[in-house]
């Protein structure tokens, strides 16, 4: 038997229940991990929620790091005692689990589990932005909301090793110096200024490139009259709830502009890109590109508790789960 954080029922933090289960061996394919780190990342807490309609009951959590204990049949690439990381799928809220062998990829020498834990899923996030979704020059200039975020102090650093020019955006003074201290050419506060207002000011009426927008509904719109024209809105978080378009016109009336609504599983749907990707990520942390923050750490029978101060606008950087 081991320790598994099971949702039943969609819901508040509540509803992750820390229980006892048994794990079968791994199927043909697949190996077992036992995770030494935990990844939090807010596509949990919209999995909790239902927001991602999810079948139930399931172990909550897609991303984690730690040793593989056992390999079912036909896995080649992956051997008993090499040291792995993952980003999906489903299942690690957990001491151990199973999962595809084509799902995990190697940590380095020199990289420590929650580092990985801390940076697989944020790093893979921050590659296919960049490097895919808007393939960012030097010369460019981003706007980047919640950038003392996990996803957005990577971005932030990646960017500017790029030689983009980033502005961000943050919830409070404190927030604000730690975009600032990743590297961020200019921090706007968006609860107590006009964020697009600001951004013109800064970029002499032009606006930017690309917005990356993790907030969702709160900053959408401010979002579209931040971009030049032509720019790209990348909205990929839903942090302050979903975002719709009901006119697409709003597009041609703002400068005949790009949406674009990336996810990770199509980015990274092979294991080729899955893992093309996590060796950029651990690449560029080695070359000192990019950093991993963890501002939090707690138990995986407290995983109700990292929620909350998730969704309650409580966190910075990375958070991991600790079996």
């Amino acid at each position: 038997m081991s320790k598994a954080v099971i949702v039943r029922a969609h819901g508040g933090p509540e509803v992750l229940a820390y229980e006892d289960r048994e794990l079968q061996p791994p199927g043909a394919g697949e190996v077992r991990v036992r995770n030494r780190a935990i990844g939090l990342n807010f596509v949990d807490a919209y999995h909790r929620s239902g927001l991602y309609p999810t079948e139930l009951p399931f172990v909550a959590g897609s991303e984690g790091a730690g040793d593989v204990e056992a390999v079912g049949e036909g896995v080649t690439d992956v051997a008993v005692g090499d040291r792995v990381t993952y980003a999906g799928p489903l299942g690690s809220y957990a001491e151990e689990r199973n999962l595809p062998a084509g799902r995990v990829a190697k940590i380095p020498d020199g990289v420590t589990y929650e580092q990985a834990a801390a940076l697989t899923l944020k790093g893979i996030t921050a590659y296919y932005l960049i490097f895919q979704t808007w393939p960012l020059k030097a010369g460019e200039t981003i706007l980047f909301h919640a950038a003392a975020g996990g996803v957005g102090s990577i971005v932030t650093r990646w960017a500017k090793a790029l030689g983009a020019r980033v502005i961000g955006t943050a919830g409070s003074p404190e927030k604000a110096a730690l975009a600032r201290a990743a590297g961020a050419d200019a921090v706007i506060e968006y609860r107590t200024e006009d964020f697009a207002k600001r951004v013109r000011d800064l970029t002499d009426g032009r606006g930017v490139d690309v917005v990356y927008d993790g907030v969702g509904n709160d900053t959408f719109l401010g979002s579209l009259d931040s971009l030049r024209p032509r720019g790209l809105l990348v909205s990929f978080g839903n942090a302050s709830g979903p975002v719709s378009i009901p006119d697409l016109g709003i597009l041609s009336r703002k400068g005949s502009l790009y949406v674009t609504r990336p996810t990770t599983a199509t980015y990274m749907a092979s294991t080729e890109e899955l893992r093309t990707a996590v060796q950029a990520v651990f690449d560029a942390l080695v070359a000192g590109s990019i950093e991993v923050q963890v501002g939090q750490r707690f138990a995986l029978s407290e995983a109700a508790d990292a929620h909350r101060a998730l969704e309650g606008r409580r966190t910075t950087g990375s958070t991991i789960l600790l079996p």
